[in-house]
């Protein structure tokens, strides 16, 4: 039986991977994400589980797929919570794990089962209102976040805070634990708003450009995207704002890249490089003004895509993977790594046991959450891509030879699409799952409305007015 290592995973949020060097972005300086993919593995082709915050990270909590957390959105009324967790099945097996900063799961972090919690934060309830889907809700103000960029004197206090302990605990305790650990370090940046350091911001003047694909792309134009804009108000954005936004989101992915080499420095101060696996990946991506799309909430590349690099024992020079692998692949290998069984209940597959070119291996995700009226559905295999939307016009893209998602062949490769399709149906009947995240999320609104829940009236902890 292999020797266990540890695993040590850095996620950051809304990280879209073609803006990084190790994806082909060079006029980014990212040394210590470029250290991992020459080292280790770089996975060109990964996908989130849905492009969205809490669906997202409470399906890799759970190791399941958003429609069966049924966590649709960002809202945590009335929730499930009956569902073993990475960190409660690892601790129960004598391994060692650790949640510091960002959980915003389907329950507090404190019932999750963790071995230790450090610096941890939970969405306040009842997180997010503007979940309805009929009629689709309108996120009012949300086009006043096009002026948050550029320096500020202290950009990311909750990021610094959560490395900070991490790293101290990393130098202090982990090669006296005695049993081998997973930690799991969660980020806000380069998730908006796009204030960084002075000194960076003045790095990336070259980067006020514009996207080069707008809202005039005949991608932008399905009912989906034309939703999100809607939702998001965005479409008045000026110039001026488009092109600071873009700054500061380099400059939010350059601290990413600097947070993760004081991560590397840790584990070689600590002794444990050669013990530990560690991985970098994001929650999800974003849009950054792609078919006059922000932020997340699409299927599209730009949204739906992360980066994933994975360096140590398990991960040595294996080079460029292009099987499509998901998020939920990352928490498998917790299991693998320390040693421990993974429950049955959980999706995914090790990451360091996937090939590097698996024809038949597909990625699967989905979205069911705000700035959208249906929810919408993806496979990726091979060079080919489905998006199945409910109530709207399939999109079926050739990534090899359209990666930027500009023609949809779904009506002129009727064979392909279909085999795609017997690929999502092999998940879920989608169509079903729409229906019943109808059904989900107006109970949701039935209980806000039900009790007048607001952030400032009500204190999930207590449970009472």
């Amino acid at each position: 039986m292999p020797t266990p290592s540890n695993v040590v995973l850095l996620l950051s949020d809304e990280h879209n991977p073609f803006f990084s060097s190790p994806y082909g972005d060079s006029r980014l300086d990212n040394p210590n994400m470029q250290r991992m993919a020459g080292q280790g593995a770089l996975y060109r082709n990964a996908y989130c589980p849905s492009p969205l915050c809490l669906p997202c990270r409470a399906a890799f909590t759970a190791g399941r797929y958003v429609h069966e957390t049924q966590a649709y959105n960002n809202s945590n009324v009335n929730l499930p919570t009956n569902f073993e967790t990475w960190g409660r099945a690892l601790d129960q097996q004598g391994r060692h794990s650790i949640m510091v900063g960002k959980v915003d799961a389907y329950a507090p972090s404190s019932t999750l089962g963790y071995s230790e919690e450090i610096v941890t934060g939970d969405r306040a309830f009842p997180g997010d209102t503007n979940i309805s889907r009929r009629p689709m809700a309108i996120r009012h103000g949300a086009d006043e976040r096009c002026w948050q960029f550029g320096p500020q004197k202290d950009p990311y206090p909750h990021d610094d805070c959560a490395i900070e302990n991490a790293i101290n605990w990393l130098e202090t305790k982990a090669s006296g634990i005695g049993k081998p650990f997973a930690m799991a370090i969660n980020i806000l940046a380069p998730h908006f708003p796009n204030y960084c350091h002075q000194s960076v911001w003045d790095k990336y003047a070259f980067a006020e450009d514009l996207p080069k694909y707008g809202a005039e792309a005949d991608s932008a134009q399905h009912p989906r995207p034309i939703e999100q804009r809607k939702h998001f108000q965005v479409e008045a954005f000026p110039e001026e704002a488009v092109r600071g936004l873009r700054r500061g989101y380099y400059a939010c992915i350059d601290y990413v890249d600097q947070q993760l080499g004081r991560i590397m420095e840790a584990l070689d101060k600590a002794g444990i490089s050669g013990s530990t696996n560690l991985i970098y990946a994001s929650d999800h991506g974003e849009m950054l003004g792609k078919f006059g799309m922000w932020w997340k909430c699409s299927l599209y590349e730009d949204s739906a895509r992360i980066p994933i690099l994975a360096t140590g024992p398990d991960f040595d020079t294996k080079g460029c993977i292009e099987t499509p692998v998901n998020l939920l692949d990352v928490q498998a290998e917790f299991f693998k790594s320390t040693g421990a069984e993974r429950p049955a209940s959980m999706k995914g597959r090790p990451l360091s046991e996937i090939g590097k070119d698996e024809p038949e291996t597909f990625a699967f995700s989905e979205y069911h959450g705000h700035g959208a009226s249906e929810s919408a559905f993806m496979v990726r295999k091979g060079d080919w891509k489905l998006i199945y939307h409910c109530n709207a016009h399939h999109q079926l893209f050739d990534l090899a030879r359209d990666p930027d998602e500009l023609e949809n062949l779904y009506d002129s490769e009727p064979k392909v699409a279909g085999d795609l399709e017997a690929d999502l149906r092999s998940v879920c009947d989608p169509d079903a799952e729409n229906r019943r995240a109808h059904d989900f999320v107006d109970e949701q609104l039935q209980t806000i409305e039900k009790e007048k829940l607001s952030y400032a009236i009500y204190d999930r902890n207590i449970g009472k007015k």
